[in-house]
């Protein structure tokens, strides 16, 4: 019983000191200013997840409502992504068992066309691998939207978005490609209807398996995403 004791202190002590290092890693990443000048709203870097995180999702860049609320997914998009989950916000915003670190972390601005922009070139290189040493526990990681799958897979930059969603089933386990769950989307949807019938039910599955079946949201429900 003495020597179980000391084994679980010494477990604690290295538990505390790891989440230290990650908190000071964090503070690092929301202090950056790096890109600062080319951001008309200025840095605000949003990312959450903590190092017993086992779903980790990788996505774009936050839009204007979750700039504003530094709370990623925290629009329309994540009413989509929760639905695609079955996963209830208070799961989807539980740090200590989801992580969500986009490829650029902070808001990048419009497009001529009304779009955003593309998420900016020099956070991912910058954060991601140095953020991912203290996620260990990820068993799985979505790639949503076509700047994470081209990052992570970038043997797959050859092949349109749709291909690439197309051959979900090559990535598993450890990694589940979806497109972005934005109002463009939709139109996407519906003309393709593998996604929702074949994909949809398979990554539910494994997110069950990864958070527990008691994560999952019996009847999701969708919500409308209109134009902006």
């Amino acid at each position: 019983m003495q020597r179980q004791a000391i084994g679980d202190t010494n477990y604690g002590c290295k538990l505390g000191a790891v989440s230290e290092a990650f908190d000071s890693l964090l503070a690092q990443v929301r202090a950056c200013t790096v890109c600062a000048p080319h951001l008309p709203l200025g840095p605000r870097p949003v990312l959450r997840g903590r190092p017993s995180a086992r779903l980790l999702i990788i996505s774009q860049a936050p839009g204007t409502r979750v700039h504003d609320t530094g709370l990623s997914f925290n629009d329309r998009s994540g009413d989509r992504l929760r639905e695609w989950l079955a996963l209830d916000r208070e799961t989807f915003y539980d740090e200590t068992r989801v992580a969500i670190m986009p490829i650029g972390f902070c808001y990048p601005g419009r497009n001529t066309r009304g779009g955003d922009l593309a998420p900016r070139r020099e956070c991912a290189p910058r954060w991601h691998a140095r953020l991912r040493e203290f996620l260990p526990a990820i068993e799985l990681t979505l790639l949503v939207g076509s700047y994470a799958i081209d990052y992570y897979l970038p043997c797959s930059r050859h092949r349109s978005m749709t291909e690439t969603v197309a051959r979900w089933r090559d990535f598993l386990p450890e990694c589940f490609v979806l497109p972005h769950p934005s109002w463009r989307t939709t139109r996407w949807l519906r003309d393709n209807l593998w996604f929702e019938e074949e994909a949809l039910p398979k990554l539910r599955t494994r997110v069950g398996r990864v958070l527990g079946p008691q994560a999952l949201n019996p009847t999701p429900r969708s919500a409308p995403c209109p134009r902006r």
